[in-house]
């Protein structure tokens, strides 16, 4: 299996934190990250996904180009919490 490259564009932000320690070396656990990310080196596109404490390592995640991020805002808008 070839590898994944990306590059990080832009950080936009952390949703949540896990609250579970797993050790000292690792950080305080993993953090669901919102991201402008270049994948193999294609057009950017906004990512939402786990992420380890060192950046080093992914979880499975989703990714939206700009109009599939206006559409979910514009749904998310709609929700009544």
């Amino acid at each position: 299996m070839s590898e994944i490259k990306y590059e990080i564009i832009k950080k936009i932000g952390v949703l949540s934190k896990s609250a579970l320690a797993l050790s000292a070396a690792e950080g305080s656990g993993w953090a669901k990250e919102v991201n402008l990310i270049s994948w193999n080196d294609r057009e950017p596109k906004y990512d939402i996904r786990d992420w380890s404490p060192d950046g080093e390592k992914m979880g499975k995640g989703v990714t939206l180009s700009k109009d599939e991020l206006v559409a979910l805002k514009e749904l998310l808008s709609k929700i009544e919490l």
